[in-house]
C-alpha cells in the first residue's frame, strides 16, 4: 500500500482545498518582497487545476467560490498568461492551467488627475493592483458582438488585463474628448500622453441624439 505524500511534496494540482493550495504557493514564493518574478520562472507544466475566474472577478476552486480576499490576492500574484493564450498559476517548480472566462482582474475604481498638464487615469483592481494607463499599461476597447456595447480593458502586468467595470467606464466617459486620428474624428480617452480611441465621434453623436 503506497504512503500518502506529505503536503509539501504534493503538487499544486493535488491540493485538496484552497487552504492546501495557499500553503503550497506561500512556501514557493515567500522569499523577497513585492510580486514574485513569475515571468522569469520556467517550470514544467503539471496539468490543469479546477480553478476558474468568472467574468465578474469571482474566483472558484473545486466549484466553490473563494471567499477570502487575502487568499485571492495571493493566488493573483502568481498568475501568468503565456503566448499560447492560456493563464497559469506559476511557481519556481510548477505551472498549472486555470480557466479565465474574460479577464483575470476587474478594475473596480479609477481616479482621473492632472500631472504636468497631462491627464492621468489610475486604476485599482479587485485584487489591489494600482496601475496608471499609459505606455506601459495601455487600454483597449472591444465591441461586444452580442450587445454592440464596449468592453474596456487595461493591461496590468505581463499579458494580464483587467476588465474595467461598467460604473468605472461611465466615470471615464465623462473625461473623454473628440480627437483627430488617422481613422477620422474619434471619441477618446487620454492618459499619460497616450490616446485611447473609444468609438467614432459620429457614432457617439448618434447614440447621444
Amino acid at each position: 500500500m503506497s504512503e500518502r505524500k506529505p503536503e509539501q511534496e504534493q503538487g499544486l494540482a493535488a491540493a485538496a482545498d484552497a487552504g492546501g493550495l495557499e500553503a503550497l504557493i506561500a512556501r514557493a514564493t515567500r522569499s523577497g518582497k513585492g510580486l514574485p518574478p513569475v515571468d522569469k520562472w520556467n517550470p514544467d507544466f503539471c496539468g490543469d487545476l479546477d480553478m476558474e475566474i468568472r467574468a465578474d472577478g469571482t474566483w472558484f476552486y473545486l466549484g466553490t467560490p473563494i471567499g477570502r480576499p487575502a487568499l485571492v490576492r495571493l493566488f493573483s500574484t502568481v498568475l501568468r498568461k503565456d503566448e499560447d493564450g492560456r493563464t497559469y498559476l506559476v511557481t519556481p517548480v510548477e505551472k498549472v492551467g486555470i480557466r479565465v472566462v474574460d479577464a483575470p482582474f476587474v478594475a473596480v475604481e479609477a481616479d482621473v488627475s492632472q500631472r504636468d498638464g497631462r491627464q492621468i487615469v489610475t486604476f485599482r483592481t479587485n485584487v489591489g493592483d494600482v496601475v496608471e494607463a499609459g505606455p506601459d499599461n495601455p487600454m483597449r476597447f472591444v465591441e461586444e458582438e452580442e450587445t454592440g456595447g464596449l468592453k474596456p480593458y487595461v493591461l496590468v502586468r505581463g499579458r494580464l488585463e483587467a476588465l474595467v467595470s461598467r460604473p468605472v467606464m461611465y466615470q471615464l466617459v465623462e473625461h473623454g474628448e473628440e480627437v483627430e486620428t488617422p481613422q477620422g474624428p474619434m471619441f477618446a480617452l487620454r492618459s499619460n500622453g497616450e490616446v485611447y480611441p473609444i468609438m467614432p465621434a459620429a457614432r457617439l453623436k448618434q447614440l447621444s441624439g
